[in-house]
């Protein structure tokens, strides 16, 4: 195997598979990223087992990459990215020289380094799965923003480290709940009937990666594995085993109180609150008395206590005392995408929702609160 290619193209392909890629790989080989060199192209790819990269570096016009001899090699990742990243040349030259022992050399600096076989490298396979939709890269993005976060970064329960996307066909609801809040965005369907959970690292990811919004995606999936592709990069995840919670069951549909608020402005009084914390959580305490009269405040045993009133757009109902965690409110509230937020509350123990302030349920995220003793 020999070719010759930019650096800029092979650092930026190596900064996209790398993702994939874990020093804590099952197999050893996996550590290390494929390279094909084939005719008018190279493919990279990384995996880890549970997230696959694959990505086509193409011969462009300006003969880049140049493909001298065909072949295959797999060097380790670490080395393979700091040898491209800190090579001061603007072409480099890679050759496998005797067995696995591979020479990248650029501007009279030379590396050799040993490889793996090929063969020591497990097959992914990349095959199509059979249901397909189209989507804009942003709208990829802003589904994943508004509902991963809320995912469990706790291994007790699998199933809930994933986002759970069902379709009926036409409709597709992606729900993500660690047990303690929940977060879901309702979208088209393509016609198919599904239901998978994504790992949520997956599709952060994914997000990472396709980040222009201006580009268009396929997504293919099936009951064991979803692809997001684009142009000349694949990624392909397994999906979580395990049937997912059933969770529309916890949204209220009737609500006692109504709150309309501007939502930078939420964020703000919340995030001074969190300066006050208990066990590194901070609980606060909303209290509304009347339209004209709402507060949230915090107080922390043997540091002291935090009180700003809340200046709403609106209020509809009793008075109320909820109080709960004041990350979960923060989170919730960033991934709303609209400058004001409605929170519909129907009691002081029971789950209240946000959403934008037409009271849009198709992004609505959801809190529980937590009993204090006050």
């Amino acid at each position: 195997m020999k070719f010759i290619v930019t650096k800029n193209r092979l650092n930026s392909a190596l900064s996209i598979v790398n993702r994939a890629v874990s020093s804590n790989a099952p197999i050893p080989s996996l550590s290390g990223i494929r390279i094909d060199a084939e005719e008018e192209r190279l493919i990279l790819t990384g995996s880890n087992s549970d997230i696959s990269i694959r990505m086509n570096v193409r011969t462009d016009d300006n003969a880049d990459p140049q493909i001298v001899e065909k072949g295959t090699i797999v060097i380790e990742a670490k080395y393979l990215t700091d040898i491209v990243r800190k090579m001061d040349s603007e072409k480099i030259e890679v050759e496998i020289i005797d067995g696995t022992l591979t020479r990248f050399s650029g501007n009279g600096a030379e590396f050799k380094i040993n490889g793996y076989r090929p063969s020591e490298y497990p097959n992914i396979d990349f095959s199509v799965p059979e249901y397909t939709m189209n989507m804009n890269a942003g709208r990829l993005a802003s589904i994943i923003e508004s509902t991963a976060f809320a995912a469990s970064v706790k291994e007790t329960r699998p199933v809930l480290t994933g986002v759970n996307f069902s379709s009926d066909g036409s409709r597709i609801i992606a729900t993500a709940t660690d047990s303690f809040r929940l977060a879901r965005n309702v979208f088209t369907g393509n016609g198919d009937s599904f239901n998978i959970t994504v790992p949520a690292k997956s599709l952060n990811e994914a997000r990472a990666i396709f980040n222009d919004g201006t580009k268009d995606l396929a997504v293919h999936l099936n009951t064991k594995k979803i692809q997001f592709v684009s142009e000349d990069i694949i990624l392909q995840s397994r999906l979580l085993d395990g049937s997912y919670p059933e969770t529309e069951r916890l949204i209220p549909k009737e609500f006692r109180y109504d709150l309309v608020v501007n939502k930078q402005k939420l964020i703000g009084i919340i995030d001074r609150s969190s300066i006050m914390k208990n066990e590194n959580m901070t609980v606060i305490r909303m209290q509304i008395k009347d339209e004209n009269n709402i507060s949230v405040s915090n107080r922390a045993q043997e540091i002291g206590e935090f009180n700003e009133p809340i200046h709403p757009l609106s209020y509809t109902g009793a008075p109320l005392d909820i109080s709960f965690a004041a990350n979960y409110a923060i989170d919730a509230l960033r991934a709303i995408d609209s400058p004001n937020v409605r929170i519909r509350f129907t009691g002081e123990m029971k789950p209240f929702i946000i959403t934008d302030e037409a009271g849009n349920d198709d992004v609505l995220q959801l809190v529980l609160p937590i009993r204090t003793y006050n």
